[in-house]
């Protein structure tokens, strides 16, 4: 008789009993440069459905380790799986968080917490979302003429300027990420050129990201405040000395039609979006539609129902007329990239 011994890892059975057995859920997350959301899903759910969900200030944590202990104190859960959406771009399965000083790994987390853990960009995770959206999570501002199964470029505003886009495979959707928001901004007309101008006095690099996100709009306003071209009331420079974040001070200011330099500040901000969104729609023909994410386009509407979003954003020359079939999507659901990491963990388990 011939024995055969086989040796195991007494971990990995562990691991595989306590996610066959006990593992009935996915902790998710959405981390971002200002607020990370964590929350809790069901494995056998739909990825939108969240048990238990949690926003935290992400910078009054000194790691996402940190972070997710705090959230999941006296909670009994049996984790079978983690996914967490973060802004930067995964390389070795690592992220040096761009707008935080959090180094992360799937390793250290996968540790730590005793469970397999997964990190896909931001981006990538709205990007997962995408397919899943219904009507009520979007305003259309042109329903365009989609081709089936056209790529779909997805552009995202916040705090920095994320972007990815999505391919069918003959299946089914999938996303890819990109950093493309921290590509070479490329003015369009002389104010523009103006604008370049006045931050390269500043900055050794100037993206579409330090223009078309959070940060764009102070430089922006300070563009057209330092060279004169527009007055900057008193009651207003009043309010952005006293203000640690000055986007919001500016934002409403444009949306309620308070000072004229906030709405010129709006309109440049909106025009520079619009240019670099027929870009992204170029470089990846995405007949299938474009899709806005992040915080600001929901907040900044009447801007992009204007002459400065649509008709910039389809300035192409020749290719014009493919981008006046193109579709163009605002996501107003505030949880888009917490379902795409959900969508991502339910995908990993599959």
């Amino acid at each position: 008789m011939i024995r055969i011994i086989i040796l195991v890892n007494k971990k990995d059975i562990f691991r595989k009993e306590r996610a066959n057995i006990m593992g009935s859920y996915h902790l998710v997350g959405d981390i971002g440069g200002t607020k990370t959301t964590l929350a809790i899903t069901s494995a056998d759910g739909s990825p939108r459905d969240f048990l238990v969900k949690q926003t935290f200030p992400s910078k009054d944590f000194k790691s996402l380790e940190d972070l997710v202990r705090l959230f999941l104190k006296g909670r009994e859960e049996n984790f079978s799986r983690a996914s967490f959406g973060i802004a930067g771009p995964i390389v070795n399965n690592q992220v040096k968080a761009t707008n935080l000083p959090w180094n992360i790994s799937e390793q250290n987390l996968s540790e730590v917490f005793n469970l397999p853990v997964s990190l896909i960009n931001d981006l990538s995770a709205t990007a997962h979302a995408v397919p899943f959206l219904k009507e009520d999570d979007l305003i259309s501002l042109y329903k365009g003429n989609p081709v089936q199964n056209g790529s779909i470029a997805v552009i995202a505003p916040g705090t920095g300027l994320g972007e990815a886009f999505l391919v069918w495979d003959g299946t089914r959707y999938r996303p890819y990420p990109s950093e493309g928001g921290h590509s070479d901004f490329a003015p369009t007309d002389e104010l523009q050129i103006r604008l370049l101008q006045y931050l390269l006095k500043q900055y050794a690099h100037i993206s579409f990201e330090r223009l078309s996100s959070g940060k764009g709009l102070p430089n922006i306003y300070s563009f057209l405040r330092d060279e004169s071209l527009v007055e900057e009331p008193d009651w207003l420079r009043k309010q952005l000395e006293n203000s640690p974040d000055k986007t919001p001070v500016i934002s409403e200011a444009a949306l309620e039609g308070k000072a004229e330099i906030a709405i010129k500040t709006m309109q440049l901000f909106t025009a520079i979006l619009a240019a670099e969104t027929g870009n992204l729609a170029l470089k990846i023909l995405s007949n299938g539609g474009i899709y806005l994410g992040g915080g600001i386009p929901p907040k900044i509407l009447p801007f992009l129902m204007s002459d400065y979003f649509l008709p910039v954003l389809r300035h192409k020359g020749r290719f014009s007329s493919f981008l006046e079939n193109v579709p163009v999507h605002v996501i107003k659901n505030p949880e888009t990239a917490l379902i795409g990491a959900a969508c991502y963990a339910l995908e990993k388990n599959n």
